[in-house]
Order: structure tokens, then C-alpha cells, then sequence
């Protein structure tokens, strides 16, 4: 990882008033962080709340941070597409500004498609390790190849096509998708069926993805679901055109009324929508897209009114330091043992702690140390770039 400031996984998004000056939209990075922040070991506060207290709204929270069997949506379910949102929140700041000067999407498309692969091949190397799994024993969906795959794409759809094309994309995707998952007939299941044995993407994946999938006969970060995770990207692309706007032609206020009443609008439709294609993760589903999609935007609302327009700055420092480095806090608990380091540290002091307060310190200290090695990476300039 080289030593250099601009060294970071997404290009540095800019606000500006002119596309010639540049500040820096704190609020992507802040947002960024705070998703991150979830899976780095911050879901667990909730988890132990909820064990050693009993207390209902505990438990109700805890049981936010878990996946749904199936069919239906909690909060755990944002976190992967807001980051893929955000990843497109960032397009028209990194790639617009570089359109503007008259670079030609000729010169961009290399560095979008090489983006795209080396996060396939990072999300192989975080199932699989490096030449640790035999190749019929190894799982190539992933995390990371979603992001990159379908990041990829919404940035090709970004420099080749018209803000109307975008949108006309956008929803052919969400409807195609649909279609094809509701009428494909399954061998052995017929069309219409969305289980996790016969549905359409299931049973392509089984087909066109090598070594195993996560589920045995289905992967949720298959190939297939790719096509509405694009979708997803696209939101985020609209959202950070309007952001990227001056603020002479839309003031920062109507900015963030236009991204509630969005996020508000496409949270409507996915209940209307989950009548026929049933809010799911695993599948991506359409209505799924738009769910998520629409929490992200009254995030992003939010983060950016709080931050950007209201100017509340101070707070947002320890978020910073995970969003600047969202690959790696992403990655490197499969290859630096946060845990034992936590508990060499502050082990011996917390078993002085009533045995309640001993395993919620448990978590700071597990929290406090991966983020004392984020801020390291942080104060050194040392973010990772794909």
C-alpha cells in the first residue's frame, strides 16, 4: 500500500459549487464508516445488551442485526447495499469530474474494468485464503465481487450513456430481472416459484459458477443477482449527481428534500412491489433493490443535512477513520486477530468488572483496538486503492 493520500478504495468525492473547486463531501465518507462500523464488530453491542440485561428493546435491536431465513427485510440487510450505493454515491464525483475535463470514456473504462476485477479476486482470496482450498472446494461469489462486478457496470452505464438512458436502464433492470424470475421455468419446479431450490437465479448459478456455492444450491452473492445489484449502483449514481450539483442551481436544503422524498418514494413502492416479488436479499430482488435503496437515501440524506448543510462536523472523526479504509476493516479480521489482542490488553483489567460489564467491555475493547489500527493506517496515509 503506498504511502500517498489519494491511495483511497473509492476516488475522493468533492462538493462543489464550480466543477473546478473542490471540498471534500465529509458526509460520503462519515456514511461510509458508519455501515462499515456494523460488521466491524459493532453489532454485537446489541447482542450482549440483549444477553446479559434481558431487556425487550435489546433483544428487538439484536434481533435487527440477523438475517432473515428468506423472504423479508432487516437491518442487517442494508449494510452490503449501502456500501454498494455509496460506491455509486462517489461515480459522478470521481468519473463526472474527469468527463468534464475532457478526458474520453475510453481512458476511464480500463481503470473501471480493472476496479471490477481485483475485487473478484479479493473476495476469492477472503473465502478461500491463497492456494489454501482445493479448486472444487472453492467459493468464488462473494462480498467484494458483488461490489466490484456490479460497481463496474453501473460506472460503464455512467460514461456511456445519457442521465435519461441511466434511468431508462435503471428500470429495465428492475423489470427485466423481475420477469425473468417470476417466468423462467425451473426444470422439475415450473415458473413462479422463488424457494431457495427452484428459482431461476439459484439454478443458473448452479450452473454457470465454478466450485461451490455458500448455500450448497445457492449463493447469495451468485452471478445472476448481479443483474438488480446494478440497479443498485444506479441509485447511488443519482444520488451523487444531484449532490455533485452546484449549490447556485440547487441549494444544499432542496438537495436533501429531493433525497428524502426519493428515498421515501422507492421505500413505497418496494411494499407495493413485495406483493408479487417478495423483498429478499439472497435473490436481490427487485423490491429488494428498492428497499434498500431507499433506506440509503434518507441515510445519505441524513449524514448530508447533518453534515454538509448543518455543518456538525466533530462527531463524525472515528467514523472517518473506518470509511477512508472500508476495504481493509472489511478484510482484515480474517488475518489479524483482533480478539486476542483485545484480550491481552484489557483482559486482565475487565475480569475486576461485574461479569455484565466485563462482556459489554469485551466488545469496546475488541472495537477500540481495530479501530486503533484503522487510525494508524489513518495518520500514515496508508489507504488501500483498487
Amino acid at each position: 500500500m503506498p504511502n500517498t493520500k489519494e491511495n483511497s478504495l473509492v476516488e475522493e468525492p468533492t462538493q462543489t459549487n464550480k466543477p473546478s473547486k473542490s471540498q471534500r463531501l465529509l458526509s460520503l465518507d462519515t456514511l461510509r464508516g458508519f455501515d462499515m462500523f456494523w460488521i466491524a464488530g459493532g453489532e454485537e453491542i446489541f447482542f450482549v445488551l440483549a444477553k446479559v440485561t434481558g431487556w425487550s428493546w435489546a433483544i428487538a435491536l439484536a434481533h435487527q442485526f440477523t438475517h432473515p431465513d428468506w423472504h423479508g427485510f432487516r437491518a442487517y440487510d442494508l449494510i452490503f447495499p449501502t456500501f454498494l450505493f455509496l460506491a455509486g454515491v462517489s461515480t459522478p464525483f470521481s468519473l463526472g469530474s474527469r468527463l468534464e475535463k475532457g478526458i474520453p470514456p475510453s481512458d476511464l473504462i480500463r481503470k473501471v474494468i480493472q476496479r471490477g476485477i481485483i475485487l473478484v479476486l479479493l473476495g476469492i482470496i477472503y473465502n478461500n485464503g491463497i492456494f489454501q482450498t482445493e479448486w472444487e472446494n472453492m467459493r468464488y461469489g462473494s462480498v467484494l465481487a458483488r461490489i466490484g462486478l456490479a460497481g463496474m457496470f453501473a460506472q460503464i452505464l455512467f460514461l456511456y450513456f445519457s442521465w435519461k438512458a441511466r434511468w431508462i436502464w435503471f428500470a429495465g433492470l428492475l423489470l427485466g430481472y423481475y420477469a425473468f424470475m417470476m417466468l423462467y421455468p425451473v426444470p422439475g419446479c415450473g415458473a413462479g416459484l422463488l424457494t431457495m431450490d427452484c428459482n431461476p437465479a439459484s439454478y443458473f448459478d448452479q450452473m454457470l459458477i465454478p466450485g461451490k456455492l455458500y448455500l450448497t444450491i445457492h449463493d447469495p452473492e451468485g452471478l445472476v443477482s448481479v443483474i438488480p445489484a446494478i440497479a443498485t449502483g444506479l441509485m447511488g449514481i443519482f444520488a451523487g449527481e444531484l449532490l455533485r450539483k452546484g449549490n447556485e442551481v440547487i441549494s444544499q436544503n432542496s438537495k436533501v428534500v429531493y433525497l428524502v422524498a426519493a428515498g421515501i418514494t422507492s421505500l413505497l413502492l418496494s411494499v407495493v412491489w413485495d406483493y408479487f416479488f417478495p423483498i429478499n436479499k439472497n435473490l436481490w430482488s427487485s423490491s429488494f433493490v428498492l428497499c434498500a435503496g431507499g433506506f440509503s437515501t434518507l441515510l445519505l440524506a441524513l449524514f448530508y443535512w447533518i453534515i454538509d448543510v448543518l455543518n456538525y462536523r466533530k462527531w463524525t472523526f472515528f467514523f472517518v477513520v473506518i470509511g477512508m479504509n472500508s476495504i481493509v476493516i472489511y478484510m482484515v479480521g480474517d488475518f489479524i486477530n483482533f480478539s486476542y489482542t483485545a484480550h491481552a490488553l484489557f483482559g486482565g483489567l475487565l475480569e475486576f468488572l461485574p461479569d455484565p460489564l466485563e462482556k459489554m467491555g469485551e466488545v469496546f475493547a475488541f472495537i477500540g483496538v481495530q479501530w486503533a489500527f484503522m487510525y494508524y493506517l489513518f495518520k500514515k496515509k496508508l489507504f488501500l486503492k483498487v
